[in-house]
């Protein structure tokens, strides 16, 4: 598997969106502003290529405050979507967070969070800035894009007034690169949100206080071409098209790092979530080795688990950090997060294997899942593995309405689950042994090379079942337990039921459906 790095970091860009609050391929269009704009004032090749990474990744650290963001002012994703529309600097940054602070909370809480804020002042948000900016440089060092774009992420949140932080930078001392860029993501969201004009507008009332007063000039002048076209189909393939240098394709292991990028972005949303998605993708390789799945299978699943829970940047940290039960419409936003995976991941014609693998975590045999609702015969023996590996793993890990519980309690509960027809058997076994618990029945140790679902058909076959009945049973399709018969009846040399049903009785294995502790 190949994958060109413009193609993958635009995927991740879709799920920035969501993090910023913005629509879907704001940080594209942001892109395509800033390379526009950077041509239209004859920008330097190295400055032009430096903004063109850092337009697509220089918000990669919206994740990293989204917790406090949320302790302070309710729907990070909703604050963030409001700094859209205010200069961020002195008196309007004070009235904006004075206004938000403690949204949604009683009167006594809002004055807490209130005074909470007054005492940190500055403090709190260098600290956020720092968080961001680490987290933005972070990831261009690890996928490769060298100091040239890494450096310049100190300098996201400078001003040209200087007024910004952490340094306080002004003028020229901030890189041409990080100027474009911060022109290009403020006029794309007022552009998306209130027109042209009415970005201009904004951008010309920041000139020579957040903005280089000259590229304010230059969009005001070459607008039209800036901001042609942005609403098409064809953002994507013209940002792809734009790479500053063709070429940049990711294998083995430099495609598992950027994978890893992915996970980890996803992951700091919530302390909640640190570490799961890298903790899965562990879990569900060795789990898939354990089942003898081929190769390019177990590869696609470790890596669809890296990236399985990307959609969670587009769900409030106030639903994921709730300690109460969540409300209807909570829980409504909560089952978007697979769609949202999915969603991103389907574009890249590379990614899209793995985003229908990733967008099934959260799907049950029984169709109780989301976001689809399908089940059985829908889901694959990778994303049934995917699904088994999510659970286990989340329920072993603290979360605000529950604590973690004990590795023999999780296996416990996956075992019910499987129970109650909402797991794959096999699945769920093979996790559990990834995970290191006690697990085999005699199924699994059958003579004869039957494979543990063959196991199973067997069995119900012994007992009388049809096809259609097996199917049922077991949530496949009728022609995939045809299939499974046959593959019995050549392996046991039979050919008959009845010559089956006796194969079973002579080993015992009528007498449990249910995996058998050794």
């Amino acid at each position: 598997m190949e994958v060109r790095l413009p193609e993958l970091i635009a995927a991740l860009t879709l799920g920035i969106d969501l993090g910023l609050g913005q629509p879907t391929e704001h940080v594209l269009r942001s892109c395509l502003v800033a390379a526009r704009l950077g041509e239209e004032i004859g920008a330097p090749p190295n400055e032009r290529e430096a903004a063109y990474y850092l337009a697509l990744l220089a918000w990669v650290g919206c994740t990293a405050d989204a917790g406090e963001l949320a302790e302070f002012f309710g729907d990070d994703l909703a604050f963030r979507r409001a700094t859209y529309d205010v200069d961020l600097a002195g008196l309007p940054l004070f009235g904006f967070m004075l206004k938000r602070v403690g949204a949604g909370r009683s009167p006594w809480e809002r004055a807490r969070l209130t005074a909470a804020l007054l005492r940190e002042g500055n403090r709190g948000a260098a600290e956020s800035v720092a968080a961001h900016c680490d987290v933005a440089a972070t990831v261009a060092e690890r996928l490769g894009l060298g100091v040239s774009v890494s450096e310049p992420m100190a300098c996201l949140f400078e001003r040209w007034d200087g007024k910004g932080f952490p340094d306080g930078r002004r003028g020229e001392e901030i890189p041409l690169s990080v100027r474009l860029v911060q022109l290009a993501d403020l006029a794309e969201g007022q552009r998306s949100a209130a027109g042209p004009d009415a970005a201009v507008a904004v951008a010309r009332e920041r000139a020579a206080t957040q903005f280089d007063p000259e590229l304010v000039a230059a969009l005001e002048q070459s607008a039209e071409i800036v901001f042609a076209d942005l609403d098409g189909e064809a953002t994507w393939d013209e940002v792809i098209a734009a790479e500053p240098v063709p070429g940049g394709v990711l294998v083995g292991e430099a495609l598992d790092e950027a994978f890893a990028v992915i996970a980890d972005f996803t992951d700091l949303k919530s302390p909640y979530f640190r570490g799961h998605s890298r903790g899965v993708a562990v879990l569900v390789a060795d789990a898939a080795v354990t089942l003898g799945l081929p190769q390019a299978e177990t590869d696609a699943v470790r890596r669809a688990a890296l990236v399985h829970d990307l959609g969670r940047t587009g769900v409030p940290n106030s639903i994921w950090d709730k300690e109460g039960p969540l409300t209807e419409s909570e829980r409504e936003r909560v089952r978007l997060h697979p769609y949202y995976t999915e969603r991103a991941l389907a574009r890249p014609a590379a990614l899209a294997h793995l985003g229908a693998i990733a967008g099934r975590h959260h799907e049950r045999l029984d169709g109780s899942g989301y976001h689809r609702g399908v089940g059985g015969a829908s889901l694959s023996p990778t994303a049934r593995l995917l699904a088994a590996a999510d659970a286990y793993h989340a329920m072993t890990e603290p979360r605000p309405h529950r604590p973690a519980l004990a590795p023999a309690q999780a296996a416990g509960e996956l075992r019910r689950e499987v129970r109650a027809g909402r797991f794959d058997a096999d699945a769920a076994e093979a996790v559990l042994a990834a995970a290191g618990h006690r697990t085999g029945s005699r199924r699994r140790s059958a003579p004869s090379g039957l494979t543990p679902r063959e196991l199973e058909v067997l069995v119900l076959l012994a007992r009388g079942g049809s096809n259609r009945e097996i199917a049922r049973t077991l949530v496949i399709s009728e022609k995939t337990a045809a299939n499974h018969v046959e593959h019995i009846y050549a392996k046991l040399d039979v050919s008959t039921r009845t010559a089956a049903a006796l194969y079973a009785m002579r080993q015992g294995l009528l007498e449990t459906l249910e995996p058998l502790e050794r």
